[in-house]
């Protein structure tokens, strides 16, 4: 079997500190002959792998959410400096703990495909098998940089794959201390690696697997795109969003207040799933406004302390100017803040300050591009199909929420949303919620949903033996003793 390439012996990557800005971290850097070699000794482990019983599979996997309840404090110490949030970080693990649970009981039935029926062809039984596809890559963001490594790397494992993850170099200090995890489960090592490096390892890592899952930016998701297609490789993309709320007058304005202030500034804002958009019917704009602003403006930075506040520092360098510009091109053009408004400076950290802008139109960036910050913009409209239009009106289409006390006219509402997820009554609930089956619309996203049981079968292909019970098929040529 190949030999792994030693992480001590690879050059070495800075890697920045979002609450200091400080660059102290070394992140050993795969390039595309190590990445190979990896893919190399995955591929050649994951035949027996797959060769195990479901249950054997499955149990190697409790094995692991078992080990990461016993052994949390190292690992939630490192997300919390790769994030400079800790709060999340501890809900992250547990969210992760539950997805191997989930998957470790839900296996079993569906691969359970019946294992010999007829065909309408009178003659003919079929078999049917899931094979596996072999090496799956992984590439995670920075945002939740543990549950969106495992989210898709589970069910792949499950399903019978080796699993490779690349975790963005923004955040790469949890990847040593999840491989010592993985090295004390007996036999999960040699399926399931970790490797981290700039976009250039995930181009090489595209390049030699058999299949890729992608969480990103819409930018990069294309350029995997364009590499898997190369490569002749499936690629299921989950990308950017820009996720509308619509706030119909017949709503609990409290609970839509609230749950749009934990939806849109949650993890400050830092997520695909993140209400970046809010309409709000013209007649109840005030009274909303009042109980959003104050619940908004009552949330505090996670400074001094990680436990000071629920909002975090925009974790990326790449971000922080984003944002400001996505904030002063909005105020400059005539928005309004009625609170927060700016990008502040916390110990060297950038921290977005918990901002609702109101005076906005679809003209400003802030209102078509991913803020992915503790940022919403508020704008009235006057009908459903106002609402609906409004809502549509994006490239992206990720997911949504409506509130209102009539559900069917929330569910009319939802209907005609271009989302893949519909929240009702709440907001950003497929952060929370695994199990319902969905797909990104328009450029959120590309492939099989990575939520429900559906999403088990992108990690696998259908093989069918279709056998002859012994009688002579009706289109075949005539028997050579038979032929005049």
């Amino acid at each position: 079997m190949p030999a792994l390439p030693d992480p001590s012996k690879l050059p070495i990557e800075r890697v920045r500190n979002p609450r200091t800005g400080e660059l102290d971290y070394a992140m050993p850097v795969y390039g595309p002959a190590e990445a190979q070699a990896v893919v190399d000794t995955l591929r050649a482990a994951q035949p027996a792998w797959s060769a195990r019983s479901v249950t054997e599979r499955l149990a190697v996997l409790e094995a692991l959410a078992h080990a990461l309840l016993a052994q949390p404090a190292a690992l939630i110490d490192a997300i919390s400096i790769d994030t400079g949030r800790r709060a999340e970080s501890v809900i992250e693990l547990h969210s992760v703990v539950g997805i191997l649970r989930r998957w470790v009981e839900e296996t079993p039935a569906l691969l359970a495909l019946p294992q010999q029926s007829r065909s309408r062809t009178a003659h003919i039984s079929i078999e049917q098998r899931s094979v596996p596809y072999g090496v799956a890559v992984m590439i995670s963001p920075w945002n939740f940089p543990l549950l969106l490594s495992l989210i898709d790397a589970v069910p792949a494992l499950a399903a019978g794959n080796a699993v490779l993850i690349k975790p963005s170099e923004a955040t790469p200090r949890f990847v040593p201390v999840l491989r010592e995890l993985i090295a004390g489960v007996p036999g999960l090592a040699a399926v399931l690696q970790l490797v981290t490096g700039p976009g250039s390892t995930g181009e090489a890592l595209v390049r030699a697997c058999d299949m890729v899952c992608f969480t990103g930016s819409v930018k990069t998701g294309r350029r995997v795109a364009a590499v898997a297609a190369e490569a002749f490789v499936p690629a299921h993309l989950e990308l950017g969003g820009k996720d509308p709320a619509i706030v119909c007058a017949d709503a609990d304005l409290p609970r839509a207040a609230r749950a749009l202030a934990w939806g849109s500034m949650g993890s400050a804002g830092q997520s695909c799933m993140s209400i970046e958009r809010c309409y709000v019917e013209r007649c109840v704009l005030p009274q909303f406004l009042e109980r959003l602003t104050a619940e908004v403006g009552a949330l505090r930075h996670a400074w001094p302390q990680a436990s000071s506040g629920p909002i975090g520092p925009i974790i990326a360098a790449v971000q922080e100017p984003v944002v400001r510009r996505h904030l002063e091109e909005a105020l400059a053009q005539g928005a309004r803040a009625l609170t927060g408004g700016r990008v502040v400076n916390h110990g060297g950290g950038a921290w977005c300050e918990p901002t609702v802008l109101v005076d906005v139109h679809h003209g400003m960036a802030v209102m078509r591009e991913e803020s992915f910050a503790a940022i919403l913009p508020v704008i009235a409209f006057n009908s459903d199909d106002e609402a609906v239009a409004l809502a549509n009106d994006s490239e992206y289409g990720l997911s949504a929420c409506v509130f209102s006390s009539d559900l069917d006219r929330a569910r009319r509402i939802a209907g005609r949303l271009q989302a893949g997820a519909v929240s009702i009554n709440d907001a950003a609930l497929t952060a929370m919620v695994y199990d319902a089956a969905k797909q990104s619309f328009k450029m959120s996203g590309l492939g099989g949903s990575r939520m429900g049981g559906a999403s088990l079968a992108r990690f696998y292909r259908q093989q069918a033996f279709l056998i002859n019970d012994g009688t002579p098929s009706p289109w075949w040529f005539p028997a050579a003793d038979q032929a005049s």
